[in-house]
């Protein structure tokens, strides 16, 4: 075949190797997909007169039909092929790729071999990157020189000082965006500090002052260049005053030292690279052991001789990128989006709060949210719930990465544009007037459009994550013509990462087991179904993921493939649910009443759900068993997974033990997972066995008022009497009976009359509420008002569905919360 130098792309969870088009894409005669090259093998024979060739300028054709519908929504894909054109000879719309002559599947573990990926990959993509990363190394050595560091006063080092932007801790967090980014989470990587709030230095415990704390960190830092100048990365390691710090200290060491220090700062990240250049474990190696152990690796390829290590690093991560996904959110350039011009020409998303000031200046979230509740508290009239959710949509803004995608707003219908967060991301731009807060990004005009139907949180709230339905609806709406030529060819087709999913995939890789807790309403069921799809389809190569809708027809069919057996005693998936007759007899193994070829009934041993799944899993060993446990705190849990405890524990994992009924051999496979979910209503995480929440990962579902934001019925806002209501019950009972948000949601969203609240509130809230307060009327009137509950009665008001709504909006304006 003939054709442009591939490219490695990703779709639907998976990475593919791009041919890319010659300029124009072509339809068989009866064929259904789209291809790139007249001499694919699947062409071959057939009579040209009958193809359908159709101009490809952009050479974005393919991208376009794969954005327009999920590959399980062939209607969706059919739509837009005849809307855009693409038909095949007889007339009918094309609906996928040729896996021939346009993306071709990679390995099952969706990388290149290491020799392949080198020989697609377009090193001067990253040219001018690498440029600037240089540039950024020698302003670094020239205005922090390594002579200066034995007399470097403390103000030259720490954040939180008058001159902030001037000291070595801001260049590294915020200075030099090309050499990799440790921004986000808590200052203590910076091992002391100037906390703007009190004026008070953060350091370690064990110095009586800043002073003495400083003298220990920087001697920290002079020990460190030595040994890495001496050849020795791995003894960093050993220097104490700096283990609080890794990843500035790794940052630091590599722009004093670049040929040394790869530019991969986080744990993980260092793990994952390891992985795939070696066959070696690297959990047990610590953080400069393992950075020394991958620069070796990559020096004994022989492929990386000539090259800089930030162009090695910025190879690894378009090759084999550890972070799954991106973030994208929706942000207004101003009301009406008056800011857009602004934003688009300067390639930047900007947002006002401006009072605050410079989000940098700050060394903690908690230090952002009292200043921005000290200038804002009158904005927002004392009301310290609607003052947390607006400081959050600011802090948001540090917390994008690049690759992250802006969805930019006018209304709740118009989008303008999509933007990707470049390495830049968070800036406050003294230059502008008003709205300072930006984050640079490069705009895509092809998603340009209006929304058939309103977002109405989009009306209330200026920063918001783009749920995945939505993100489908906008990529699906991206202008489908064939002759742009002002679109710019993505790395990757975006997938949109879950943080809660992605949260539960980080607890069973590192436990084996994990639970979702939280109160009721919370959407643990939900969320535990939806990660079975996801993970198990992306671990099963299926591609099926978070693109599924929840409930749909396709999720449950994926649901029922995950879980179907076929020649094995268990499927992929399988659920249980425990309640208090459930015991270890229905779990492992136990003696059941059985038929005995017509003669009665006799007792027989059989297997328990649990050790079919390890039996299958051992046959399978390549493939993940997940087991979902709905409500596993309602069974007697040391009971049901008897001598089980032991060996779920990861480095017990193959471990043998002899089973007392069968005196058969048992283990649990490393392929086996448990997922569980525990409703804290009934029990707190406090009071289970301590031997299980030792070998659990426990992942908390709190209730979420985002998903109400911008919805009101009558005069109620939802999301303020959600937060009013839970806050009232945080006071009284605490966090774990908390009222959830999905009480409020019904035909996939939020309630929309008043008669639809008022049965929420009688039917559901209410009973609720009764069970928390054991029919304590006056506590009951603590939370909904003297309006609805009568506390000298002992009863509830005879009101109607409209009196009902308006009592709630009279409580929620009276209590104002101190």
């Amino acid at each position: 075949m003939t054709g442009a130098t591939p490219e490695i792309v990703s779709f639907e969870g998976k990475r593919y190797e791009l041919v890319p088009s010659t300029g124009e894409v072509i339809c068989s005669k009866s064929g259904y997909a789209l291809h790139h090259l007249k001499d694919c093998q699947h062409l071959r024979g057939g009579d040209q007169s009958t193809w359908r060739t159709y101009p490809d300028p952009d050479r974005l054709a393919w991208r376009r039909l794969l954005d327009s519908a999920p590959s399980t929504d062939k209607q969706g894909r059919r739509e837009f092929a005849q809307k855009a054109g693409l038909l095949n000879g007889l007339g009918s719309p094309v609906t996928h790729v040729c896996d021939s002559c346009l993306l071709k599947p990679l390995s099952r573990d969706g990388l290149l071999p290491l020799a392949e990926a080198l020989a697609v990959f377009n090193r001067t993509s990253v040219e001018d990157g690498v440029a600037k990363a240089r540039t950024e190394i020698e302003q670094v050595q020239r205005d922090f020189p390594r002579e200066a560091w034995p007399t470097m006063p403390l103000e030259r080092y720490a954040l939180g000082v008058a001159d902030y932007k001037s000291t070595f801790c801001y260049r590294m967090e915020f200075g030099t965006p090309e050499l990799g980014g440790i921004g986000g989470g808590s200052a203590r990587k910076h091992m002391i500090f100037l906390q703007k709030k009190d004026q008070r230095w953060y350091h370690d415990a064990r110095f009586a002052n800043e002073q003495e704390a400083w003298i220990d960190v920087r001697q920290g830092f002079l020990d460190a260049f030595t040994a890495v100048e001496e050849g020795m990365v791995s003894f960093v390691d050993e220097i104490t005053a700096l283990r609080s710090g890794p990843s500035l200290v790794a940052k630091a060491l590599h722009a004093y030292f670049p040929d040394r220090l790869l530019p991969v700062y986080g744990r993980d990240h260092v793990h994952h690279f390891i992985s795939l250049l070696s066959e070696n474990d690297p959990s047990k190696l610590e953080r400069f052991e393992a950075l020394e152990r991958l620069k070796s690796l990559i020096d004994d390829t022989g492929h990386f001789a000539a090259w800089h290590t930030d162009e090695i690093a910025r190879f690894l991560y378009w090759w084999a990128n550890p972070r799954q996904g991106s973030a994208i959110v929706k942000i207004a350039p101003g009301a009406e989006a008056k800011f857009w011009d602004e934003c688009h020409v300067g390639g930047y998303i900007c947002v006002g709060w401006d009072e605050v000031g410079d989000l940098t200046a700050f060394t903690s979230e908690d230090e952002f949210r009292e200043a921005f509740r000290a200038h804002y508290s009158d904005e927002y009239n004392g009301n310290q719930s609607k003052m947390t959710v607006k400081a959050g949509e600011l802090w948001r803004l540090t917390q994008l990465q690049p690759g992250d995608r802006v969805v930019a707003n006018k209304g709740t219908r118009q989008i303008l544009a999509v933007g990707t967060v470049t390495e830049r991301g968070y800036s406050w731009r003294e230059d502008r007037d008003e709205q300072r807060h930006t984050v640079s990004v490069d705009w895509d005009l092809s998603y340009a459009q209006v929304l058939s139907e309103p977002e109405k949180r989009w009306g209330v709230v200026t920063v918001v994550d783009v749920p995945a339905r939505l993100w489908r609806t906008i990529r699906s709406g991206t202008t489908p013509t064939l002759d742009r030529a002002d679109t710019v060819v993505p790395e990757a087709v975006t997938t949109l990462e879950d943080p809660q999913l992605s949260a539960l995939a980080r607890a069973l890789q590192r436990k084996g087991q994990a639970v979702l807790f939280g109160p009721p309403g919370t959407g643990k069921t939900f969320t535990s179904l939806r990660f079975a799809v996801w993970w198990l389809s992306q671990r099963l190569g299926t591609g099926a993921g978070a693109e599924l809708d929840y409930g749909s027809p396709a999720f449950r069919q994926e649901l029922a493939r995950l879980a179907a057996r076929g020649q094995r005693s268990a499927g992929h998936l399988t659920q249980v649910t425990f309640h208090p007759a459930y015991g270890y007899e229905d779990f492992i193994e136990g003696f059941r009443p059985a038929e005995d070829g017509g003669a009665g009934l006799h007792l027989s041993l059989m297997d328990g759900v649990f050790k079919r799944i390890c039996r299958a899993a051992e046959n399978d060993p390549d493939h993940p068993y997940l087991l979902l446990i709905d409500e596993i705190n309602r069974g007697d849990m040391p009971k049901i997974f008897g001598e089980l405890i032991t060996l779920l524990e990861q480095d017990k994992r193959g471990v043998t033990v002899v089973l007392p009924q069968s005196g058969q051999d048992f283990s649990v496979p490393p392929n086996v997972y448990v997922l569980g979910t525990m409703n804290t209503a009934d029990r707190s995480i406090r009071l289970l066995d301590s031997a299980l929440r030792r070998r659990f990962a426990f992942v908390e579902l709190l209730p979420d008022p985002a998903v109400l934001e911008g919805f009101t019925v009558g005069k109620v806002h939802l999301a303020d009497l959600f937060r009013e209501l839970n806050l009232r019950v945080l006071r009284e009972l605490g966090r774990e009976r908390q009222i959830g948000h999905s009480f409020f949601l019904a035909s996939g969203g939020p309630v929309a009359d008043e008669s639809a609240l008022a049965a929420v509130i009688r039917n559901e809230v209410l009973p609720l509420l009764q069970e928390y307060a054991y029919d304590d009327y006056s506590m009951l009137a603590r939370f909904l008002g003297p309006d609805i509950v009568d506390d000298v009665g002992h009863r509830l008001h005879d009101l109607n569905d409209e009196e009902l709504v308006d009592a709630l909006y009279a409580e929620l304006q009276v209590d104002v919360v101190e």
